[in-house]
């Protein structure tokens, strides 16, 4: 069997350090995990080398590096969580096409539109905001002094594409690791986002 080479060693290192932190918010111990990483991969790590991963990413707000942002392009969809159905807020950049936001909730209205807004400008600041004909959004908009424009078929196109990918990925995460807690606050499946978020966002600085 061939060695892996110094870029393929780091890819994988980074890989399964973030399966580890995953698997670590479905509920397994750091000593679970490092069980289950040997048993699965064959990889040996002590569950203290694991709890440091866990400590360095920090799944709790999705963000990237500072970078140029020429404009936010913002959609929102309609997905399947167990029993549940939720709304998925996401907004891009569209050069980089990296995920700047990513939020859950219950209704789609005006005031859910203009608090993701605002969280979303607090952190990248204010720029141009491209939605689709939704009326929550212009009234946001105005709410935060945010030009507005709907999209272009380029915009709607990048949006479309990660909007789906992410609605795949969720679900199927769901279907495979299903909460059974009554009356769920889907937490599990805010911290797998965020968990995703992140591993796509360092996936396109490397590419």
């Amino acid at each position: 069997m061939s060695r892996l080479s110094y870029d393929q060693q780091k890819k994988q290192n980074i890989l399964i350090r973030y399966w580890s932190c995953i698997v670590f918010v479905l509920g397994l111990s750091t000593r679970g995990v490092a069980k289950a990483m040997y048993f699965l991969h064959k990889v040996k790590r002590s569950h203290v080398a694991i709890w440091n991963w866990i400590q360095k990413c920090h799944p709790k707000k999705t963000s990237s590096k500072r970078m140029k942002i020429e404009e936010y392009i913002v959609d929102e969809t309609l997905i399947k969580v167990g029993p549940e159905s939720v709304w998925l807020w996401v907004a891009i950049e569209p050069e980089n096409r990296q995920i700047l936001a990513l939020s859950i909730s219950n209704e789609r209205n005006m005031l859910i539109a203009e608090r993701f807004l605002s969280d979303l400008v607090k952190i990248h600041g204010k720029h141009p905001i491209s939605t689709d004909g939704g009326t929550w959004y212009p009234m946001a908009c105005r709410f935060l002094n945010l030009k507005h424009h709907i999209h272009s078929s380029l915009e709607k196109s990048l949006i479309e594409i990660t909007m789906q990918y992410i609605k795949d990925r969720t679900e199927c995460f769901d279907d495979y690791f299903p909460c059974r807690t009554i009356r769920c606050k889907i937490k599990h499946v805010i911290n797998w986002m965020n968990l995703f978020v992140e591993y796509h966002n360092k996936e396109l600085c490397q590419s």
